[in-house]
């Protein structure tokens, strides 16, 4: 059985993944913002889940997660979960926390990240992007962003399997009651890529919908591109990857 950080775990798709790893006999590690938020997991914690607590939008309270989970027990797998659809929190928390995460965790055999649809309306462009959220970012960048570092870790990392997932527009807090996809197929992409050993999700670099892998924005296996932002996001944070 695997141990798996799910971030962004307290409601929607991140807490049905959580749910359904924690009832496959995974452990499983949960994720809220703030302890308000974490009292909801409350159910999960009950049935042997762990919980960390901290706000994305912080690039402090990231570093803080990170120190923490790194003084537990190792993690196996990280879905990348958490995610914002309009105003200041959409780059902090759909591309800089994600970056964070994955260049100060102590490295899981594989890394999920959440992106969308969405990510074929961004523009590869790392020119005037506010990473800060200063201005309220786009979201279609910030999934383009986050699709090409998925991309980028699997190139980069070949001891570790890297995907991203499109879960389709799901009726979640954020997709709203009239999405019209699947929302158990919504979340169980991002499940089997982090702890089936199929042969399919035993491999890396894709961009996946409902288990099958899908041909995603140009830019997202453009290397130039990658690699600008990358080097981008380490120099804003400070923090390049190992």
């Amino acid at each position: 059985m695997s141990r798996i950080l799910v971030t962004g775990s307290a409601d929607g798709l991140g807490r049905l993944a959580a749910d359904a790893l924690l009832s496959a006999g995974h452990g499983v590690v949960v994720h809220a913002r703030n302890p308000e938020r974490a009292a909801a997991l409350g159910p999960l914690v009950d049935r042997g889940a762990d919980i960390v607590v901290g706000d994305l939008v912080e690039r402090d309270a990231v570093r803080g997660i990170a120190a923490d989970l790194n003084g537990r027990e190792p993690l196996d797998a990280v879905i990348h979960n958490a995610g914002v659809w309009r105003g200041n929190a959409v780059m902090p928390v759909n591309i800089i926390a994600p970056y964070l995460l994955t260049a100060l965790l102590r490295a899981p055999r594989r890394l999920v990240y959440v992106t969308s649809g969405s990510h074929y309306d961004g523009q590869p462009s790392l020119a005037r992007v506010d990473w800060l959220g200063g201005r309220s970012g786009s979201y279609a960048d910030s999934k383009l962003f986050v699709t090409a570092l998925a991309a980028a870790m699997g190139r980069l990392r070949p001891g570790v399997l890297s995907n991203a997932v499109d879960p389709g527009w799901v009726p979640t807090k954020m997709g709203g009651p009239y999405a019209s996809d699947d929302l158990e197929m919504g979340h169980r992409t991002q499940e089997w890529l982090a702890s089936s050993d199929d042969p399919e999700a035993l491999t890396s670099g894709g961009y996946w919908y409902h288990q099958r892998r899908a041909e995603p924005h140009p830019a997202v296996h453009d290397t130039a591109f990658q690699d600008s932002l990358l080097k981008a996001l380490a120099e804003e944070t400070g923090t390049p990857l190992d």
